[in-house]
């Protein structure tokens, strides 16, 4: 999940996520903060205005990430793990397409350790710059818009050895047109999603089961299919109350799809047949 140390959020807090976490009962968390440095042209107006990111674009709209301040992160696990010892705390960080600034990753890498490296596609080029698909979307076809998505996963997977999950593959249907292309269906897109699924299976990385919005089950069965061999659990969450939201369904799929736990509490679960 991600904390204050997202530049996106600014409701985070990573000593209530762990408060949140040890409530639950949950052996580990791990806070994979975004590291972004695309700019990109986001909506001042319309029904995808985010006002946490159009405060930090400029007057076209276009939004410049701030820097991470990966040495106060770093501080900051450390007191919680001091805090919290009952609860296993990974580091981490979200790269936001690490194919294109593999260069000003790796000086953030340098300051320390990240024990899980999230390699995520947020953008894609859009009139000279980088947008998200759902401000593209009114502009073409969002069916094209989601193949060129999943291209551009598998390019981002083909070209980057940064990074050991892959996040949210289905990142482009969380603002799907459906009043204007009809109810989103992963079975349009199968041989794309394959292709970018059998990348990831042979690079030996593992699929995030992102549950910001559930994740259809097709694609864990193509995940499995494709010879992915584990997965892991994200919630996306920016707030301490959203800690493990959707986790109860997300397992019962899972083990539904042959996948079970590892032998640590917060490894990845493994591919059992």
């Amino acid at each position: 999940m991600h904390s204050e140390w997202s530049w996106d959020t600014s409701a985070g807090d990573m000593e209530q996520s762990c408060v949140r976490a040890v409530e639950l009962g949950l052996p580990a968390i791990s806070f994979t903060e975004h590291l972004d440095h695309t700019v990109w042209r986001i909506a001042l107006e319309g029904p995808y205005v985010m006002d946490n990111l159009s405060a930090l674009a400029d007057a076209d709209g276009l939004l410049t990430p701030p820097a991470f301040d990966a040495a106060g992160y770093l501080a900051a696990i450390e007191r919680c793990r001091e805090r919290f010892p009952q609860l296993r705390i990974l580091s981490g960080l979200e790269l936001g397409e690490p194919h294109r600034h593999a260069d000003q990753i790796a000086r953030v890498l340098a300051v320390g350790r990240f024990d899980r490296l999230l390699g995520s596609l947020h953008t894609l080029p859009d009139r000279e710059t980088f947008a998200e698909p759902w401000l593209i979307y009114p502009d073409r076809d969002p069916h094209e818009v989601v193949r060129d998505y999943l291209a551009e996963v598998a390019a981002m997977v083909s070209t980057s050895d940064t990074f050991s999950v892959l996040a949210h593959i289905d990142y482009p249907v969380r603002f799907w047109p459906a009043g204007n292309a009809g109810p989103f269906d992963p079975a349009v897109f199968e041989d794309e999603f394959r292709h970018a699924l059998r990348l990831t299976a042979q690079s030996g990385r593992a699929l995030e089961v992102n549950t910001r919005l559930p994740l259809h089950a097709a694609v864990l069965t193509w995940w499995h299919e494709e010879g992915g061999d584990a997965i892991t659990f994200g919630s996306d969450a920016h707030l301490p109350a959203l800690v493990g939201h959707g986790f109860a369904e997300a397992v019962q799929m899972a083990e539904a799809h042959g996948f079970r736990p590892g032998e640590s509490p917060y490894g990845l679960w493994a591919r059992t047949g």
